[in-house]
């Protein structure tokens, strides 16, 4: 008969700790289950990061694939730390943290250096990071992972039984996969967006009174008439150093302008809804004082059957609604007014359509077609396009409140 024992934290296989060893361990093992889990939290957010590297290395045809290739990758950070702090599979292991660090780390460097992703998403947007602030941080992973590598026959598991250890893998495979399957399907458990349940989007809208401004300095490239030397120096030391009173000083070509202090950040500064003639709605969209149901949909060709049947679920409890309640039913969406009239053909719309960039709509609703439900520019509730409710629940839960 198995038993199980238990192992204490740091033994290894000289019985004596090897606490370097065991920091890496720790440090590596929460970082990865951490940034697992926060990106697993909003995969499909995650996966339109993924695109953004898609572009760049011209693998535009994994788009569609992008939110499950985030799954995946979110899955095996979660698993790799949870193997890693348990002792479970160690070369197995050392290899995976070896393998995606020289990854990651390639990735954020290219970033950084060309300057072609403004942000990596290692922590989704619960922690955005700049590009050489994530280059700096895998370099330290590096390091700690490559300690790993090298002591890593010294890895011992925690518990001796490999029933308890196998059945402690399969339990974490499940888990890491089930959280970004969960939150793909029932939209994020935490919501980083400006368009959370509980905002008030005008005044996310706009730069509050008093607001810090951008703050900017001016470089000028001087040269000395007489002697021909040249230097630059920014505006303040221009007025300062009075350089303007000197005659032999003459400002040569435009000034440079670099910023120095990022000023007040508006948490949406992009918004704007179009109707079909170009003009813009937001104002009246957002601030409206009756009920407002926001239909998304970034891209309707983009619609799988099940998605279809999804938006006309929507559309026709919309519709009853309507009959008894006064409210406002709106598509918003990228898609070209041509692909709109083709689905206003299929499914008989109730909903008016006006028209958001891309961008903006993907931080609105993580699902496609996705619904905010808004009242005086609040929003109130969102939901998946499989998570939608029926009729009586929205009389129950929202309107009759």
């Amino acid at each position: 008969m198995t038993t199980t024992s238990f192992y204490s934290p740091l033994q290894s296989t000289s019985n004596k700790p090897d606490i370097l060893l065991w920091i890496s361990r720790i440090f590596v093992g929460l970082l990865f289950i951490f940034s697992g889990l926060i990106k697993a939290n909003d995969p499909m957010g995650f996966g339109y990061k993924l695109q953004e590297y898609f572009h760049v290395f011209n693998l535009t045809a994994l788009n569609d694939y992008s939110a499950w290739i985030a799954i995946i990758i979110c899955a095996f950070e979660i698993i790799l730390g949870v193997l890693l702090l348990l002792g479970i599979a160690r070369n197995s292991v050392a290899w995976g943290l070896l393998l995606l660090i020289i990854f990651f780390t390639f990735l954020t460097f290219y970033s950084a250096f060309f300057n072609v992703v403004t942000s990596c998403g290692c922590f989704g947007d619960a922690i955005p990071l700049t590009p050489w602030q994530s280059f700096i941080k895998d370099l330290i992973l590096l390091v700690f992972i490559g300690i790993i590598f090298i002591k890593r026959q010294k890895i011992t598991p925690l518990f001796q039984s490999s029933f308890a250890n196998n059945f402690i893998t399969l339990l974490t495979v499940l888990f890491a996969f089930g959280a970004g399957i969960y939150t793909y399907v029932y939209l994020p458990v935490i919501d980083f967006l400006p368009y959370k349940v509980g905002n008030h989007l005008p005044s996310l809208m706009k730069v509050p009174e008093g607001a810090a401004q951008d703050e900017f300095e001016h470089i000028y490239t001087l040269k000395n008439k007489q002697s021909g030397e040249s230097k630059k120096v920014t505006d303040k030391e221009y007025m300062s150093q009075k350089i303007w009173e000197d005659e032999n000083w003459e400002i040569v070509g435009e000034p440079q302008t670099k910023l120095v202090k990022k000023g007040y950040q508006m948490a949406i500064p992009d918004l704007m809804i179009s109707d079909n003639a170009g003009q813009n709605v937001t104002e009246e969209i957002i601030e409206n004082p009756h009920f407002n149901f926001l239909v998304t949909s970034i891209d309707v060709t983009k619609f799988s059957p099940a998605d279809f049947l999804a938006l006309d679920r929507i559309n026709q409890t919309i519709k009853s609604l309507s009959e008894d309640y006064n409210l406002r039913a709106i598509l918003l969406t990228s898609s070209a007014a041509a692909d709109i009239d083709y689905l206003n053909d299929q499914l008989d719309l109730v909903l008016e359509t006006f028209y958001v960039d891309g961008i903006p709509l993907k931080s609105m609703v993580r699902s496609n077609p996705g619904v905010m439900l808004m009242q005086n520019g609040v929003v109130i509730q969102k939901w998946s396009k499989e998570t939608f409710p029926s009729k009586e629940e929205l009389i129950q839960q929202y309107l009759n409140k």
